[in-house]
């Protein structure tokens, strides 16, 4: 049986990326706990079927949650600064503040895989605006609302990446090795507030986008030598960990980073 998490209850909770993959999953989650959830995405087919799909879930019992809600969808390119900022006042204004942000979008297909040497300037500049400067700005932008409800919870994905470099995408491996690092200094520059920021990082994830551009069997071999578990990682495994972070039964956890990669990494 799934766990239930009572304080989610009602909570707002902003996801970026949530239309596909571990974004989609994280939402479906967060809605079957009665959490009130909205996505920024730009794919909107995409944030169709996963609304339909969150809100077509059994309950988690019979009578609980008590109130189930649709999430909201705001087409929102994260990749541009003032599109983001802009969004993220207007869902402010309309929902009030966030109890829970969830930084998930990442470009993480393969044209994120280039080297140093056939890197250009405007690679470096996507790459870095798809994978991380967002992550600083929205957080920016939710703080003082999760001020005034007297504190609030903020997961970073990152990735495993550049904790197992490889050399095929130097510039995303630096983002999601940022995202660790500026988890940890978030922590204690909010921690006095009763904001607790903390990271997930992902290994090999079998999202959709990941079979159809990455996942070839070569990698998947190269996955299976990596891993300890012997199979395909699902994005609901990793929901349920950014769950469990968000919810109060994590309250004393913050500035930590959680592995899901089935082994790969082999230490926390």
């Amino acid at each position: 049986m799934p766990a239930i998490y009572p304080d989610l209850l009602n909570k707002t909770v902003l996801i970026t990326g949530g239309a596909d993959g571990i974004g989609a999953a994280t939402a479906s989650l967060f809605t079957q706990q009665g959490s009130k959830v909205i996505i920024l995405d730009i794919a909107d087919a995409a944030a169709e079927r996963t609304i339909a799909h969150a809100s077509s879930q059994p309950p988690l019992l019979p009578t609980y949650p008590p109130t189930t809600h649709t999430p909201v969808y705001y087409h929102c390119d994260i990749t541009d600064l003032p599109t983001l900022q802009s969004t993220a006042s207007e869902i402010l204004t309309t929902h009030g503040p966030i109890h829970i942000l969830i930084n998930n979008a990442a470009a993480t297909g393969a044209a994120g895989r280039f080297t140093t040497e056939t890197a250009t300037s405007a690679a470096w500049d996507a790459s870095v605006n798809a994978n991380l400067r967002h992550v600083f700005f929205l957080t920016q932008a939710v703080i003082p609302g999760m001020k005034s409800l007297g504190g609030g919870s903020i997961v970073n994905l990152g990735s495993i990446t550049w904790r197992i470099p490889d050399g095929r995408q130097p510039v995303y491996a630096a983002c999601k090795a940022a995202i660790m690092g500026l988890t940890r200094v978030q922590s204690k520059e909010l921690g006095g507030h009763d904001i607790r920021v903390n990271s997930v990082m992902p290994g090999a994830i079998a999202t959709r986008r990941q079979r159809e551009e990455v996942l070839t069997e070569e990698y998947r071999a190269e996955v299976m030598r990596g891993q300890s578990l012997q199979r395909d990682l699902v994005p609901e495994e990793v929901g349920r960990v950014v769950l469990f972070l968000a919810s109060g039964e994590a309250s004393a956890v913050t500035g930590s980073s959680y592995v899901v990669d089935g082994g790969w990494c082999s230490d926390p």
